[in-house]
């Protein structure tokens, strides 16, 4: 199924995205996160690889055992950097033999280890030049992200929503937002995108706040904002780890619902391999949203 299809046959779709463990003898417990995790019927699942593609053979052996084991849809993260045409092509090829037929396609972080400007993008230049490729294949299904409150390197708003219509019109069927903690943000970023003629699912990516480095680390990395009163709730909590928990997963909920009913088409729940509050999340949007 496309993702165009899951998003017309579905109300409201729920994903989450994990990481792979950095060592491969961590791949066990990384499983059994997500075959419990997947008892919450999520509607597919995505996984990250490393800076540099550095975890790209346990994304797959995590993105297979989604789709052939659990039965669930999956799509694989696929970065432009330090890869050259031909290995992408072969990773194409051995995610289609695994029934791999979903790729989350983003321009991705250079490596630490792999230096020089000559080796950043040895293939595609750009995600839209990934999507490009990726759609002449002819039997993938591809997302990619959108930053709601502008990419770090974009000049504009504007050139930033151009860039993206670009990725769509290349081949991309769903976008994925970064993190946000204003549903005001989304619902603009929205409009101007539809504004700009961007008629695919916009698909907002939800961050439960579980700690307060955690949530620096997001946000300096993705320019999301944090609003004042958001702030201020924060800094009365201060360092209670179980306060701030709790805190967080209530007002992720309260996102949700808000979202939802403003008529996000789904929700994309960034794990970052922990369980508890996205479960707490569901939860409630089960429990508080008309079907």
């Amino acid at each position: 199924m496309s993702f165009t299809e899951l998003y017309k046959k579905n109300k409201r779709v729920f994903s989450f995205e994990f990481f792979p463990p950095k060592r491969p003898e961590d791949l066990p417990a990384t499983k059994a996160l997500i075959a419990r995790m997947s008892a919450l019927q999520p509607d597919f699942m995505t996984v990250t690889y490393g800076a540099g593609g550095g975890t790209r053979a346990r994304t797959q052996e995590l993105v297979s055992y989604i789709v052939n084991e659990l039965k669930c849809p999956a799509a694989a993260h696929l970065t432009c950097v330090h890869h050259t045409v031909e290995e992408v092509e072969r990773m194409l090829d051995s995610f289609a033999a695994d029934g791999i037929n979903k790729i989350v396609a983003l321009r991705g972080d250079p490596s630490n280890t792999l230096e020089g400007a000559g080796s950043l993008f040895p293939g595609f230049s750009c995600a839209r030049d990934l999507v490009r490729y990726v759609k002449s294949k002819g039997s993938f299904h591809m997302a990619v992200a959108a930053y709601p409150e502008v990419h770090p390197d974009a000049k504009s708003s504007l050139e930033d929503l151009l860039y993206l219509k670009e990725k769509v019109d290349a081949g991309a069927e769903l976008i994925l937002t970064q993190v946000f903690f204003d549903p005001e943000i989304y619902f603009a970023f929205v409009k101007e995108a539809q504004r700009v003629g961007i008629q695919v699912p916009i698909v907002p990516g939800i961050l439960p706040i579980g700690n307060l480095k955690q949530l620096e680390i997001f946000t300096s990395k993705c320019g999301a904002t944090i609003p004042n009163r958001l702030q201020d709730d924060l800094r009365m909590i201060g360092n209670d780890r179980v306060a701030v928990q709790a805190f967080g997963t209530s007002y992720a909920a309260r996102m949700c619902e808000k979202l939802l009913e403003g008529g996000a088409p789904g929700i994309h729940f960034y794990t970052l391999n922990k369980s508890m509050q996205v479960e707490e999340v569901i939860k409630v949007l089960r429990g508080a949203l008309p079907n």
